[in-house]
């Protein structure tokens, strides 16, 4: 895997140094629990990641246990009150051709810099391809300064733009979805990988951007080109992502994808690390 860039190197830093409102740093936390603890459970499986649980052994000096990946129920949204605006955004994709639209989804924990997320809504419109924006505005902020002037006009035949909830399930499970692009948490990329979609990728926080690197690794996405300094982007940097993705490297990163699939949708596989996590609980009584 390849290093850490500046930015994020600054960033985790920060992050594990700096004590909270709780108290001790995250590092301390971390190395607190880790101590007090018999076993580490890890939201992961053997069959995806052969080599890191020996590893993460070897390191903590105390078994590390697979948890499964817990993938959602393709149908985890059913019976579930939608409104109106779920029923468009449903609506739009069904007419949409197969595989041809781009799930574009950053989540809401830690939201980009205005002036990225318009960089982020050029990029889209560069990039020429099918697209679905789940766009969550930054607290403080209106959507009036983040999506550029004429934008919806000129992407309106192409394009969606919703600022509201979003089922992510059902549509990363629809069939006019082709390629996800994503933050990078650990949780989304199982949810990507389960319905077979490469991944279009611009980490942000925490976990991301490993988790980023190791998908570049895997070949299964490809990362938008960033500041090694600070972290930003341009138009041209998600441009160039998303046609690579959708378009360019499009069959071998989704055929890469395809036999990742297997696994994160493997039920019985699911289970037995289910089965191992139950042995460790049990071994711990007393």
């Amino acid at each position: 895997m390849s290093a850490a860039p500046a930015f994020e190197q600054q960033q985790a830093a920060e992050l594990f140094a700096t004590e909270g409102d709780s108290g001790p740093s995250v590092i301390n936390r971390f190395v607190q629990t880790l101590a007090r603890s018999r076993f580490v459970a890890t939201r992961s499986c053997p069959e995806l990641e052969p080599e890191a649980f020996p590893l993460l052994t070897r390191l903590y000096g105390k078994p590390a246990v697979p948890l499964r990946l817990l993938p959602p129920q393709p149908d985890g949204t059913r019976g579930v009150s939608r409104s109106t605006e779920d029923d468009s955004t449903m609506q739009w994709l069904d007419a949409q051709p197969a595989k041809s639209v781009v799930y574009a989804a950053l989540g809401t924990e830690a939201p980009l810099r205005v002036e990225l997320l318009r960089e982020l809504a050029h990029g889209l419109e560069l990039a020429g391809t099918r697209f679905l924006w789940a766009l969550r505005t930054p607290a403080g902020v209106q959507e009036d300064s983040i999506i550029p002037d004429g934008f919806v006009e000129r992407t309106g035949d192409r394009g969606l733009v919703t600022t509201r909830w979003v089922p992510q399930v059902r549509v990363l499970a629809h069939g006019a979805v082709g390629a996800f692009l994503t933050h990078c948490g650990w949780g989304s990329i199982v949810e990507g990988l389960q319905f077979g979609h490469p991944l279009i990728m611009l980490p942000i926080f925490g976990d991301q951007s490993p988790n980023a690197r190791l998908m570049e690794e895997w070949k299964v996405g490809l990362q938008v080109t960033r500041n090694e300094t600070d972290g930003s982007f341009d138009r041209h940097g998600v441009a160039g992502a998303v046609r690579a993705v959708a378009v360019e490297e499009g069959k071998v990163l989704a055929t890469n994808t395809r036999k990742l699939q297997h696994i994160v949708a493997d039920r019985a596989c699911q289970e037995r690390c289910i089965d191992v996590f139950i042995q460790h609980l049990r071994s711990c009584k007393g």
